[in-house]
């Protein structure tokens, strides 16, 4: 056996081959070939007379009909909805491969992602099990790879397993997500607002097998536990696991060596025990900023272990070094007595973002999107990306993009809406679960917040009975526990929006951080000027995709009009034809169009123009409004920036990729230097400067009204560091309708933006002239 043998992977990922049956067809099946509980090699499934067919992994088990022309494509009119009968379905994939493991090493096959209830096979030989679609599954195979080996993964429907389980009167879902409770998959799949019902099964993220040395590195965590108040030193310390032989005579060390342009550190120590931790200090440390407020520095760093001064293994992680807190009270009032505003390496950040929600209803889609996906957010300027907590953990490449950009990521656990089983069993799993994400996403500096759940808390509050959502064992006990094992520093936020026993018996409208929805009537309606929460972390408003994008999915005869019309309630989103679960979704986006022009256009084309205007001041107006009173405000995280298949939503981009008018707007509202009106007071209006750099910025501005042609108002300033300055005011009267264009010029160049004034209905021919005489429209 050789010390120094080296990792090494075979990609197992590609062509494979899979065979399923509907219940019918299993019963047929099972008479020719056995019980399908026997059939633990491509011979066997052979033997029961299934079809075969090809396709490729990583995949999704429609995804793979539709390939072999068995479906049609899924997201086109009402088909979707007819994919209901393969959530009966069992699914077989397998392959063959070769595999000789180099000496000195032992064998694991990885599975990134398997959805969901499956038993893997190698040789016919039972690997082991899942049940989890959410993390990664690995099993030794040491001793039984042999020259030709061929792997098979059964996997059972989903709906099967939902069944086993008792649903006591404690549990709550949504009509459509019962059979998600006990089940850990990504919630969305059992239908959602913005999602369709697409349960899915499959082998969704790559499979590898791996050689590793005998003697290795098991776990690496590199943490900031401390940054000198004015930055000029950190202090790190390393977190290691290890597999070692440990002969009495033998000497293991740990070499570290980080480097960032041309700064580097390193230090070497002894590793006298398999585990341990040992302290680092870094004197000018470069370090990790989110966006906007200096450089994302990243260090390439390598751990070396050795033995008797001879490498036995290798490793290699990014780190960026960052201290991040959560400030936050369990209420607020009237008066804004309360907080809640992340401070990273000691100072506050004004957070303006976007909720990160599923980038496509098959995941294994998602990797491809995910550079694009990110792309939009850095063009915007976005400083945080919430993970959405009815999705799946992404994939390392979102992350690993997010440091690279300084975007901060709030990350929810996965689950949604719904009050959740606390049997001892479902907490053992999910406490697994959140080990495993832990243990993966942690050396992320961009990971700035963990979140238990998303709306969990609501659901107890606002359930026929209302319940304290402190009883909820999983926020508050379960995951706590974990985090306080393997990521302690890292902040944590039971749910979102957090309900404290202090904040329950205050109410909902006091707490700090909280989703503003509502009656989603006129976006500057009181429930959106007067609400008390410091950080919004969800507000949206619909807009309707472009003409062109809709009739890339709705059937011709169901293009227009919208009402009355079954394939725009299904994506719009309702999961389910004919029962009312988001059945009014269609006519909230009329009705807000309605309210903003006065009437509601008779054409598609104009329809699609009239509420992505409308979407697009809202979206503008709700950032504005968190900007103009910062830091009484301290972050708004917008609903949401990409469609995850073709619908009618909040998105301000499409699931083709097509931009909505929001986007361009939502661009200026967030630039670094921004100027806006804050909402009319005794007559007037006044105009800001809204600043998030560090530094003064001088600036010349110009306030036209664009019908008149007319200034009013022009003139300098100096746009305060980190601060809100008030520039000039304008008089106002609700009665008559302007639309103002701002400009400005200062040392990160020319801006800017619009208001319009004045109360609705307005003229939709009008403002559409507005728009292109102010220069700030590019057509849909």
């Amino acid at each position: 056996m050789r010390a120094n043998a080296r990792r090494s992977c075979v990609d197992l990922s590609g062509e494979w081959s899979f065979a399923y049956a509907e219940p019918e067809a299993l019963a047929t099946a099972e008479c020719i070939g056995g019980p399908a509980a026997t059939w633990h090699t491509a011979a066997a499934i052979s033997n029961a007379a299934l079809p075969v067919y090809p396709c490729r992994v990583p995949g999704n088990f429609e995804l793979d009909l539709q390939a072999n022309g068995i479906i049609e494509e899924p997201f086109y009119g009402m088909n979707i909805a007819g994919l209901r009968r393969y959530e009966a379905a069992h699914v077989w994939y397998w392959r063959s491969f070769r595999a000789t493991p180099p000496p000195g090493t032992q064998a694991q096959l990885v599975f990134e992602g398997v959805d969901c209830f499956a038993e893997i096979y190698l040789n016919g030989q039972l690997l082991g099990r899942t049940d989890n679609m959410l993390v990664e599954h690995t099993f030794a195979v040491d001793g039984l790879l042999q020259e030709e080996n061929e792997l098979l993964v059964h996997i059972r429907p989903a709906a099967d397993e939902a069944r086993r389980h008792d649903y006591p009167p404690a549990l709550m879902a949504g009509k459509a997500n019962w059979d998600s409770l006990y089940v850990r998959k990504a919630p969305h799949m059992y239908g959602w607002d913005i999602m369709p019902r697409a349960l899915s099964a499959g082998l969704w993220r790559p499979v590898r097998l791996e050689f590793l040395p005998v003697e290795r590195l098991e776990m690496l965590y590199l943490e900031t536990v401390r940054l000198a108040e004015r930055h000029e030193s950190a202090q790190l310390a390393l977190h290691y696991a290890a597999q070692l032989a440990a002969a009495p005579d033998d000497v293991y060390e740990i070499v570290v060596e980080g480097t960032c342009d041309d700064h580097r550190f390193a230090t070497r120590q002894r590793a006298l025990f398999a585990a341990g931790q040992f302290p680092m200090h870094v004197d000018q440390p470069r370090l990790w900023w989110p966006r906007g407020r200096g450089a994302p520095h990243l260090y390439d760093v390598t751990v070396t272990l050795l033995k008797n001064d001879e490498e036995i293994d290798r490793r290699t992680l990014r780190h960026g070094i960052r201290t991040v807190e959560l400030h936050r009270t369990s209420t607020t009032d009237s008066l804004g007595n309360g907080e809640f505003c992340f401070v990273v390496n000691g100072e506050k950040v004004f957070v303006k973002g976007s909720n990160w929600v599923p980038l496509d209803a098959y995941h294994s889609r998602d990797v491809v999107r995910i550079r694009p996906a990110i792309a939009l957010a850095a063009e915007l300027g976005c400083n945080m990306l919430r993970c959405w907590g009815g999705n799946v953990y992404e994939n390392d490449l979102f992350y690993d993009l997010c440091d690279e950009q300084g975007i901060m990521i709030w990350q929810d656990f996965a689950m949604a809406c719904a009050i959740y089983p606390h049997d001892p069993a479902f907490c053992g799993q999910l406490a697994e679960e959140v080990r495993r994400v832990v243990r993966r996403l942690r050396q992320h500096p961009s990971l700035v917040l963990w979140a238990g759940d998303n709306e969990c808390d609501q659901t107890h509050f606002r359930a026929a009975r209302p319940r304290d959502p402190n009883t909820n064992v999983l926020t508050r006990r379960v995951l706590p526990d974990v985090l306080q094992q393997e990521d302690p520093s890292r902040p944590y936020l039971p749910s979102s929006p957090y309900c404290d026993p202090q904040a329950f018996l205050a109410g909902e409208p006091y707490l700090p951080e909280n989703h503003l929805w509502g009656p989603r009537d006129y976006f500057k309606s009181d429930f959106y000027r007067n609400s008390l929460c410091h950080f919004a972390s969800e507000i949206g408003y619909h807009g309707c995709p472009s003409p062109a994008s809709i009739r890339r999915f709705i059937s011709p005869d169901r293009v227009w009009p919208p009402y009355d019309n079954e394939e725009w309630l299904l994506h719009a989103t309702s999961p389910v034809p004919g029962v009312d679960i988001y059945d009014g979704r269609v006519m909230l986006m009329v009705r807000q169009v309605r309210e903003l022009f006065g009437d509601v256009p008779d054409t598609l084309e104009e329809f699609a123009f009239a509420s992505q205007a409308t979407q697009a001041e809202a979206k503008k107006f709700f950032i504005e409004l968190f900007r103009s009173e910062k830091w009484r405000r301290t972050g708004i995280l917008w609903w949401n920036l990409l469609d995850g298949w073709p619908q009618f939503s909040d998105a301000i981009v499409d699931y083709y990729w097509a931009k909505k008018l929001a986007f361009n707007f939502i661009k200026r509202a967030q630039a670094p230097l921004c100027l806006m009106f804050r909402e009319p007071k005794a007559w007037h209006l006044e105009l800001v400067a809204s600043n998030d750099t560090r530094d003064d910025l001088p600036l010349t501005y110009q306030v036209r009204d664009v019908d008149k042609g007319e200034i009013v108002a022009v003139g300098e300033a100096v746009a305060a560091a980190d601060a809100v300055t008030p520039l000039a005011r304008v008089p106002f009267f609700a009665s008559e309708k302007r639309f103002y264009g701002l400009t400005w010029s200062s040392p990160l160049g020319e801006g800017k933006s619009h208001y319009l004034s004045g109360h609705p209905p307005f003229d939709l021919t009008t403002y559409r002239r507005w728009l292109h005489a102010a220069g700030l429209v590019e057509e849909t």
